[in-house]
């Protein structure tokens, strides 16, 4: 969506957040929507029917389609200058009091919560210059139900992809309902440790309908998609056909005796925007390829 612009880049910030919070991406709700016709368990089915009823209401009531609404994380990409962090912490802020967003973040030691989404290293900002005029934004609200099941494993390059794919499905699996399924797996291979867990996370903010230019990373992607929804897990772990809704995988070149895997997951509610401002308007969009 293209428009004009009247906004200040903290409002612009803040439509971004609201955005994510009160309506899930198109690509997403095509594939629960799609999963909604071929499943075959009346109680996942069932399940996938309360979910798009309240992703319906949710954008009807501008109200966030999920109690937890996550931690900010951002993205920024361009050029631009020190204060668009000020302007996001503000946005946050104004956004946890106005959508509203119940207030997660607290402190790691005494558990203090300021009751606005701030603290020390947030909101988490990740920034990529390039000598683009456009500056680009994207966020995702990441819950910790699927936050809390993210898993990083440093293999023996000897284990080979046999032993990545195992890692990725047991992941999965031992997850169980925890992470809110049926969600998008994002999975980075490669890399650092450090590295690697940032492409897994990276990797939930691609569109679902975006195709992988690597054959050997997409093949991979649509074998992990069919293995997962063969598994019987199921919406919410119940059971049944839908257990995933994408695999999304990022890859980098890593030491020779190094092989990072990390799985990070996003629940059914993966919940992403974008804004991309020039000197004369704002795009709006709720995917972003990193």
């Amino acid at each position: 969506m293209l428009v004009k612009l009247p906004e200040t880049r903290q409002q612009i910030i803040e439509n971004i957040i609201r955005l994510a919070n009160t309506k899930l991406p198109g690509d997403i709700i095509w594939a629960l929507e799609a999963a909604s016709e071929w499943e075959r368990n009346p109680a996942a089915a069932s399940q996938l029917g309360a979910i798009l009823e309240n992703v319906k209401k949710a954008e009807v009531l501008a109200r966030p389609m999920c109690q937890d609404t996550g931690i900010p994380i951002f993205w920024v990409r361009g050029r631009f200058d020190h204060t668009i962090a000020a302007d996001i912490a503000a946005a946050v802020e104004n956004c946890t009091k106005n959508i509203p967003m119940r207030p997660n973040t607290v402190n790691v030691i005494s558990r203090r919560n300021n009751g606005n989404n701030l603290g020390r290293g947030m909101p988490e900002i990740h920034y990529i210059p390039t000598d683009s005029d456009a500056t680009e934004i994207g966020v995702m609200l990441k819950g910790a139900g699927s936050e809390n099941m993210t898993r990083l494993k440093m293999f023996n390059p000897s284990d080979g992809m046999a032993g990545v794919r195992k890692f990725i499905v047991d992941s999965v699996l031992d997850a169980a309902g925890r992470p809110c399924p049926p969600g998008i797996i994002g999975v980075g291979i490669g890399g650092t440790a450090d590295h690697c867990v940032s492409m897994a996370k990276e990797a939930l903010m691609e569109p679902l309908d975006h195709e992988e230019d690597d054959e050997d990373i997409r093949q991979l992607e649509e074998d992990l998609f069919v293995e997962l929804n063969s598994s019987g897990l199921g919406p919410m772990g119940l059971g049944g056909d839908t257990t995933v809704l994408g695999v999304k995988i990022r890859q980098a070149d890593c030491h020779t005796a190094s092989l990072p895997v990390c799985v990070n997951m996003g629940c059914w509610a993966t919940r992403r925007a974008y804004a991309r401002i020039t000197d004369t308007d704002v795009s709006y969009a709720q995917g972003m390829i990193l």
